[in-house]
This record gives C-alpha cells, structure tokens and sequence, in this order.
C-alpha cells in the first residue's frame, strides 16, 4: 500500500524578522491523505528559517484509520532543507475521536513536492 499526502493549501506569514534573513513565521495549511489513513486535515506550524527544523505543528485530521472512522491530532516536528521536507509525527494522547478513540501512534514523513509520503505505526 503507498501511502501519501498532498498540500491543498499553504498560507504562510511572517510573524518576526526579515524575510530574507533568521525569522518566524506561521504557517495555516490543508492535506489530503490517501492509503492507511484516508481523509483530510488542518494544520498549524509554527516555521523558523533558516536552518533545516524541527518546526513544531499541530494537524487535525478527519476520515479514517485502516477503515475505522473519526479524527485525531498529531504533533510533528519537521525539518525543511534544500532536499525537501523530512519529519516525525505522535499522536496527541486522548485526541481520537468516533471509531479512533484511544488511538496511539507515530510515523514520519518524507518529500520534495506537493505529494509526500508517510508512514504510520499504530495501535487502538
């Protein structure tokens, strides 16, 4: 099964520094996911350039799970290079919602395009 994900949208704005130098900024953007886990999701980051990550963010996402369907949250620490984007995500504990209540669980992510791949351990 191949698992990936796709950015819908990425609205990205500078929260302190200049723009070609060190700098925050947040980013508010949308996913679709195909394979292991179906559906869609929001996610918040919060970015600092330059340097290659971690930035920390919180996605929500919306579908399901292997067939068995609600939400859940997970926080991801993302590094970003001239390579594309590589990172980590956990499930946030007591955040699965309908068919996904007690969910746990990690996975990365991996790519340098719009479509990403990820992976995903978890356990109900």
């Amino acid at each position: 099964m191949t698992n990936t994900f796709t950015m819908k949208t990425w609205d990205e704005k500078i929260v302190d520094g200049p723009e070609d130098g060190p700098r925050f900024a947040h980013a508010h953007c949308t996913f679709d996911y195909q394979g292991l886990i179906e559906g869609s999701s929001v996610c918040d980051y919060l970015l600092y350039y330059p340097g290659e990550g971690p930035a920390p963010g919180f996605e929500r996402i919306t579908g399901s799970v292997d067939g068995r369907k609600g939400s859940f949250v997970i926080r991801h620490e993302v590094g970003y290079s001239a390579h594309g984007v590589r990172g980590t995500f956990t499930v946030v504990p007591g955040s699965g919602t309908g068919e996904l209540t007690g969910l746990s669980g990690v996975g990365t992510i991996e790519g340098a395009s719009e479509t990403m791949s990820y992976t995903f351990a978890y356990q109900l």
